[in-house]
């Protein structure tokens, strides 16, 4: 495994010296949990941004941290381009046929060539077609296109559905969710409108306060309804009539309802739900790279888009449990028009309130620009890291300035301009600053080669042919749904019993009920009600051992007939069905099937209490999955794929914990040894030099000695032997020196011995924490709870009448 492979370490390219323009030994990693602060990477058009954000994004799957990727030039979809054989024939497909043209290149040649640059430019980044395997493993990746059925469509319904109760209940996020929501949809059909001046806004938000306040829902049919006849008949002083005249409001109505009649937008209401959750994780849990391209609308529809996304995420980002840990990354490209300095469009609002709540629920925002003098600066100050490429003008270097002093300040840390200013003016392509208040100083370093294929934008044919089997898995797993509720109890198999035409009498005390009517009468069809027996229960489910204590409301349904045994409590089918939403009279001019006789005696429902609230203790159990490694249990009626990317972010926190503990536990050893060697080695230099001396100074004394005794005396004097025997001490020394650093050298050699090893007993040890924790993969213990018969409350127990339609051959359907 590469030195780069570290957990929670994100590995982005290698140091480098740019005054001798040339990188440095070593990788540059950065620590995932750091983009939880944010970051901006700004560089102009051949800076090589894209591909370091690439990169990012890259690693960010690799250590499986889903993210949300709004792409409104179609470059990140070269996500999915990934080839681990790297052979010409998976490239054949996706190259720029003009630029093999441009070379004299036949389309086969071509192809050939760019799968051989890619494996050597991989190889000398350490990387090679198995990392490629590791990504596309690691992650899902879809391509999502708004308004369009080229890549996954997206139906936008869901985004005028009632935010969650974190929104409702803090006014400013509520109001600038409602801002953001209305001033786009009203830029959608060319009006543009001042929230505290124009009435057509102020009205609209109106609509959608008074209707999310109550957890309702929302849809464009019913918003238009509603603008037409508004459930309020006064706007601050003045009635309705005064403020919005009702010319005006069909006018309104009128523009809104053009703009969905129009054919080309019934796109826009198919395909998923905007529903973030969904779309971080696939099926069964498995992080998931949702890119949103919106290249192919024009900018109102790309600013409607944009801004319903963004109020979605900061929705589903209320509802997130606290971490440090990063959860989920925001990645937004060419963000020009989005978050400009002075003006205030829809996406601006959403945006801001990311910036500064997400990381609170450990969502990384991060954001790119070729474009830096369109940025909010102040907006973006608390951002914790900056990756700044090549800029083309001084007022660009300028803005970048103010923006990197801007988080500097907001982190505490000095800052000389001067000095960076001297740096951005010498970066060259693909070479970048970081500057990350995490650490202790900027770096300058060189972007690593990118795992995907770098073509370019994709047409919406090649995302249609990237995305095809896609959606056919997709459209595979939503047929499969089960039915429910009433159609599920089979009443529509066969003809019904002969309608009686008016509603049975019934004894007083026996409780009646009707299912209200949702559907339009089919032709040539006549409304009848069927009799049905309905009980409702609280079922209690209390378990020390896990601590689980949960109550679980039900309702059942089960038809009535004259059979020996009118109610067998097997046959019953749990409906959805509110109790709340049950009427207590019946629609006018419909007819009744006649209930069988024990329905018409109050005892008998005496009876059948006693036998649901049997059968509930008999039949009902809580089953609760485990995670063995990480202890916790899932939550009542969780599905198995929510409960694992639960996991998968328990999990990735456990990670950061661990390997923070054997960050903490293996520094001052490594700090120990790496300062014994420094001495060692200052020790080394110093003997080396002792050594060397004593050697100079032994010769010259020898030598001084025998041509004193050959040529200046014709005997040999006391004086000249004790010269001799002095030089040959000297001689000694200088050995004895030489050893000592002999000795020193064994010395390093040894502590560095030992330093490997103590590096490679950390990697072993942060390694295993990795594979420790797998929730995607674990097998799940389930545990089952039976209730008590004292925690078993039967709330209701009723005959209700539930409405079918019936053909002139006296089949029923559900009503």
């Amino acid at each position: 495994m590469q030195d780069f492979e570290k957990l929670g370490v994100l590995y982005l390219g290698r140091p480098y010296d740019l005054a001798n323009k040339k990188p440095k030994d070593g990788w540059l990693l950065y620590d995932s949990k750091d983009l939880v602060t944010h970051a901006v990477c700004v560089g102009m058009t051949g800076s090589g941004k894209t591909g370091l954000c690439l990169a990012l994004l890259e690693e960010a799957a690799i250590d499986g941290i889903p993210a949300i990727i709004i792409d409104p030039k179609g470059d990140l979809s070269n996500l999915l381009l990934t080839f681990p054989n790297l052979q010409a024939k998976d490239f054949l497909p996706w190259i720029i046929e003009d630029d093999a043209r441009k070379k004299g290149l036949s389309s086969e040649d071509y192809a050939a060539q760019q799968a051989e640059t890619w494996k050597k430019g991989l190889a000398s980044w350490g990387q090679d077609g198995e990392r490629i395997q590791r990504l596309k493993d690691a992650a899902d990746f879809a391509i999502y296109t708004p308004g369009s059925n080229a890549g996954m469509p997206v139906s936008i319904l869901k985004a005028f559905s009632a935010p969650p109760p974190e929104i409702i209940e803090d006014s400013e996020l509520l109001h600038e969710q409602i801002l953001s929501t209305v001033s786009s949809l009203l830029g959608l059909v060319d009006i543009d409108a001042d929230p505290l001046q124009s009435p057509p806004h102020i009205l609209i938000s109106t609509i959608l306060e008074s209707i999310w306040k109550k957890g309702q829902d929302l849809d464009l049919i019913p918003l238009i309804q509603q603008i037409q006849t508004p459930p309020f008949s006064r706007l601050g002083a003045l009635d309705l009539e005064s403020f919005y005249p009702s010319r005006q409001k069909f006018e309104l109505a009128k523009r809104l309802n053009n703009l969905l009649a129009a054919p080309s937008f019934q796109t826009w209401m198919e395909g998923d739900d905007l529903e973030i959750d969904r779309m971080l994780h696939a099926q069964q849990g498995k992080p998931r790279h949702a890119i949103f391209s919106i290249a192919h609308l024009s900018d109102a529809q790309r600013m409607f888009f944009v801004s319903l996304l963004l109020n979605q995420i900061v929705a589903w980002t209320r509802r997130q449990s606290g971490t440090t840990s990063l959860r989920a990354l925001i990645y937004m490209d060419e963000i020009f028009g989005y978050f400009p300095p002075v003006k205030n469009p829809p996406s601006k609002l959403p945006l801001l309130t990311l910036l500064k709540q997400a990381r609170a629920f450990g969502v990384g925002v991060v954001l790119a620009t070729q474009n830096p003098v369109d940025l909010d600066y102040k907006g973006l100050a608390n951002t914790g890291t900056w990756f700044v490429g090549r800029l083309q003008t001084e007022r660009d270097k300028a803005r970048v300035l103010e923006g990197l002093e801007g988080a500097s300040a907001g982190a505490g840390q000095k800052f000389d301009r001067q000095q960076m200013k001297q740096t951005l003016a010498g970066l060259g392509a693909r070479i970048f600053l970081m500057n990350n208040v995490h650490e202790d100083e900027p770096v300058v370093f060189e972007t690593r080669w990118c795992l995907s294929y770098l073509r370019g934008p994709l047409t919406r044919a090649q995302i249609r042919t990237l995305m095809h089997e896609a959606r056919d898995r997709d459209r595979d797993a939503n047929g499969k749904g089960q039915q429910t509720g009433i159609r599920s109890a089979g009443l529509n198999a066969a003809p019904g019993p002969s309608p009686v035409a008016s509603r049975p009498i019934l004894p007083s005390d026996i409780r009646q009920y009707f299912i209200p009517l949702r559907s339009t009468s089919p032709r040539n069809h006549t409304l009848i009600y069927q009799p049905m027996l309905l009980g409702a229960a609280d079922v209690g489910f209390i378990d020390t051992k896990t601590r689980i204590d949960v109550t679980q409301h039900s309702a059942w349904l089960i038809p009535l007939t004259e059979a020996p045994m009118p109610v067998d409590w097997d046959d019953a089918v749990q409906t959805d069905i509110p109790l709340s939403e049950l009427e207590q009279a019946p629609e006018s001019s419909a007819a009744f099937s006649a209930p069988p006789s024990a329905a018409c005696n109050a005892k008998s429902y005496e009876a059948w209490s006693k036998d649901f609230s049997s059968w509930l203790y008999r039949t009902q159990k809580l089953d609760m999955l485990k995670s063995p490694s990480l202890k916790q249990v899932s939550k009542p009626g969780e599905p198995e794929r929510d409960f694992r990317v639960r996991l998968q972010q328990a999990g990735r926190e456990q990670r950061d914990q661990e390997t923070e503990r054997l960050r903490k536990s293996y520094a001052p050893k490594i700090a120990a040894l790496e300062e014994r060697i420094r001495r060692a080695e200052q020790a080394k230099a110093r003997e080396t030099q002792q050594a060397k001396a004593a050697y100079v100074q032994t010769a010259i004394s020898v030598g001084a000695t025998l041509l004193g005794a050959f040529l200046g005396r014709k005997t040999i004097s006391t004086s000249t032997i004790g010269r001799a025997a002095t030089a040959a001490r000297g001689v000694g020394r200088s050995i004895k020196e030489a050893q000592d650093a002999a000795r020193a050298g064994d010395t390093i050699e040894v502590l560095q011995t030992q330093l490997q090893d103590l590096e490679a007993q950390f990697k072993t040890d942060t390694n295993a924490v990795a594979m420790k924790i797998d929730p995607l993969t674990e097998t799940l213990e389930t545990i089952s709870i039976k209730p008590n018969k004292l925690n078993i409350s039967v709330k209701l127990l009723a005959l209700v009448w539930a409405p079918h339609w019936q053909d002139e051959h006296g089949n029923l359907t559900p009503a």
